[in-house]
Order: C-alpha cells, then structure tokens, then sequence
C-alpha cells in the first residue's frame, strides 16, 4: 500500500511539473497544447482523481487542524474553459466547514471606488482554510487590459493612468502574493487553457440544451472575437507574475476529465510539500485530556 501511494505521488509530482510555470520570462502560449493529455488514458482518469481527491481530504484535515497556512486557489480563463466544473468536482471531497468559493464578476460601484485589490482581499481564506476564486483581481490585467475603456469606470486620477499601468499593477501583484506567501498563504494559479474551436463546440451546445440557455451571453461572442487580445494579454499576465511562491498552472482543458486530474494532483503535490502533521498536545493539554477521560469514564449512563 505505502509502496503504491508513492508511485502515485510521484507520478502526479511529475504530471504537475509539466504544466507548472515558476518563471516566465520565456513562456509562451502557443507551444501549450489544449488537447495534451498528458500521456493519460481517459480510462485511467477516473483512478488518477479518486486518488487525488481521497489525499486531499487527508491534508485538508491537517491543513485545518495546523491553521498555520492557508490556501488561495485561483482559477482564470476564457469562456467555457470549465471552471465552473473543475471547482465542482475537484473540491467535491472537500469539507465545506473549511472552504469557501468566491466568484467575481463585474465590479459593483462601490469596488470601482476601492484599489484593484480590494474585493478580492475581502475574501481570502483565514489560516487553516483553503479559498477559490473563480475569477479574480487578474480580471485587471486582462479584461481591462482588452477593454481599456474600462478603465474609466474606476474613478483613478487621470495623471495615473498612462502607458505604464499595467506593469504597474503587475508590480503591485507581484508585491501582493509576495506579501501572501510570507504571511502563511500559498497561492496556486490556474489558466484552464481551451482552443479556439472547442470553445465554440461548447458554447453551440449552451445553445443547443435546455439545461444549459442560461449560461449563454450574447457578451461570449462579443468576447470570443477579442481571442488573440485575450491570448496575448494571458501571456504577458503570466510572463510578468508566474514565480516559485506564486506559480502559474497552465492546464490543457479541451478534455475536461483532464483539467480534473491536473488542478487535483497540483493541489495535492502543493499541499504535500507543506508536509503538515496533525497537531501534537502540549503537557497541559495532555493533563486536561487525561482528568477529561476520568471523569467520563466516571460518569453512570
């Protein structure tokens, strides 16, 4: 069994390597494959995961019970990359007491009145705990970069927004997660990265299924005809921001099983080399212990 677990740990400690980006002064976009699979039979999927998902309860458990770290998952990308689904079935073994889900969309009035970081600080996960961001305060450096005009909305001195603002902010995120990881939060990020035409193949079926209309905006095909203003600003985002502390996951996601099996076994390898234990009592909380179970052992049902 011991000899098993670590054949799979090494296996997924391998799998999460190939998609990682520490630095990413030379990445590029295009020589990642959204169809790769990783040299992983379909097949084989559903055993990778069970796997995945069975460890990840363990070390969410000692996560919880250390509350010395914190988690901050991040999860970027196109439309109909499956975030939604890969948030739903990768942390489905997850206990939710010590989880929460935060999903952005446009900025309210009362954001665009704030820095550009703060929506998104309100809801990072307090020590012990593991937070997802289905979108985040990347949103800046993308779909404000795409769509400048943006821009406007947020209420900055006009002296501050010149060529510079978004190495700027760059620098401020860079700042940011450096300042998250010394503070006891690791920080993972994700690009589920979709082609071109399998994200048409899914957003004709939004239009084809009943149980998925409501998931279709007429704004995704607005959006769809930005693609390589998309693809070039993910590029730049993750050139300027992937580092060792703060690494950028670029997962294929044309096979949705796929996407599961990386963003699980990612979690899992970062959370491992925490190498966190369960909590040790202390003398007197061995003696509090002990006079409990007197008294307890004492009692008549």
């Amino acid at each position: 069994m011991a000899t098993h677990h670590s054949d799979q740990a090494r296996r997924m400690r391998h799998l999460v390597k190939r998609y990682a980006v520490n630095h990413g002064h030379h990445f590029h976009l295009k020589r990642m494959d959204p169809g790769d699979t990783g040299r992983i039979d379909s097949k084989d999927a559903s055993q990778w995961l069970d796997y995945g998902l069975g460890r990840l309860t363990e070390l969410q458990d000692k996560l919880f019970a250390r509350s010395s770290w914190s988690l901050l998952v991040i999860f970027q990308a196109m439309d109909a990359a499956g975030k939604d689904s890969t948030i739903k079935h990768v942390m489905s073994g997850v206990n939710p007491q010590g989880c929460q889900v935060f999903s952005f969309k446009s900025p309210s009035e009362e954001e665009l009145r704030h820095d550009f970081l703060w929506r998104t600080t309100k809801g990072l996960p307090e020590r012990g705990r593991i937070g997802i961001f289905n979108r985040s305060y990347y949103e800046e450096v993308l779909a404000v970069r795409v769509h400048e005009d943006l821009l406007e909305h947020q209420h900055l001195p006009a002296e501050l927004v010149t060529r510079d603002i978004w190495d700027e902010r760059f620098e401020d995120i860079r700042a940011f997660e450096r300042h998250l990881y010394r503070s006891g939060t690791l920080v993972l990020k994700f690009m589920l990265h979709v082609s071109k035409s399998e994200q048409r193949k899914r957003i004709l079926e939004r239009l084809d299924n009943p149980n998925k209309m409501w998931k279709f905006s007429a704004s995704d095909l607005a959006e769809r005809a930005r693609w390589h203003d998309y693809a070039k600003a993910y590029e730049d985002m993750i050139r300027q921001t992937a580092a060792p502390h703060a690494p950028w996951h670029v997962v294929p996601a044309d096979h949705k099983w796929f996407t599961r099996v990386v963003v699980a076994a990612t979690i899992v390898e970062a959370l491992d080399r925490l190498d966190l234990t369960l909590p040790t009592p202390r003398p007197a909380e061995r003696r509090a212990l002990a006079t409990a179970r007197v008294a307890l052992s004492r009692e008549r049902t």
